[in-house]
């Protein structure tokens, strides 16, 4: 028998709390966090939508706020994303994925507004024109 099959170390011990390749898969309390903490974060938007306590913007800025909470949420909890993971690669991609996200988002939403801007109809009589 080898030594390192019969090994009882801490770092061996900790090993086989770990998955694939030394990953942690979370516990079933992390995934129970991440469980409620989601409930939660899609209770509560839903309620201010339904109810209507708040003027439309706020309600949507807020909303957009807790969407974005539970992405952390999830990438934390579920994913299991940190800064440690993969030697720091995941939290780079991660960066760069996001910036490659707002760019499209932003250029998007200045070109749909543009769009709107300037293909909507004239609002001044167009009788008068003629005369």
């Amino acid at each position: 028998m080898s030594a390192d099959k019969n090994d009882h170390s801490p770092e061996s011990h900790d090993a086989d709390h770990l998955g694939h390749e030394g990953h942690n898969h979370g516990s079933f309390k992390s995934y129970m966090i991440g469980f409620v903490l989601s409930v939660i974060l899609t209770a509560i938007p839903f309620a201010l939508v339904m109810t209507g306590v708040l003027p439309t913007q706020a309600t949507a800025l807020i909303v957009m706020g807790f969407a974005v909470v539970q992405i952390v949420v999830h990438m934390i909890y579920f994913l299991h994303m940190n800064s440690k993971s993969e030697g720091g690669w995941i939290m780079l991609a991660l960066i760069f994925t996001i910036i490659v996200v707002v760019i499209a988002l932003s250029g998007s939403l200045w070109v749909m507004y543009h769009l709107n801007a300037n293909m909507m109809p004239m609002t001044h009589d167009m009788t008068n024109m003629g005369s």
